[in-house]
C-alpha cells in the first residue's frame, strides 16, 4: 500500500506542537491587527512615491514638453 503524501503526520516530539490558545485570548490578538506590516508597508509605498516625485522634479520636467 502506498502512503499519501497528504495524509497528517504526527509530530515527533511533544515541544513541537503548540499549546492550544483561548478563543478570548486569540480574539484580544486579532483585534489589534497587523499593524507592525501596514508601518513597514507605508514607508515602502511612500518610499517609492518620493523617488517617483524625484524622478519628476529632477528629470521629466528639467527637459521640457516634447512636441
Amino acid at each position: 500500500m502506498r502512503s499519501d503524501p497528504r495524509q497528517y503526520a504526527p509530530p515527533r516530539a511533544p515541544e513541537a506542537v503548540a499549546v492550544p490558545i483561548e478563543v478570548q485570548q486569540a480574539a484580544k490578538d486579532l483585534a489589534e491587527g497587523p499593524t507592525g506590516a501596514m508601518i513597514i508597508a507605508a514607508i515602502a509605498v511612500g518610499t517609492l512615491f518620493v523617488g517617483w516625485l524625484a524622478f519628476y522634479f529632477f528629470l521629466f520636467l528639467p527637459r521640457g514638453s516634447i512636441g
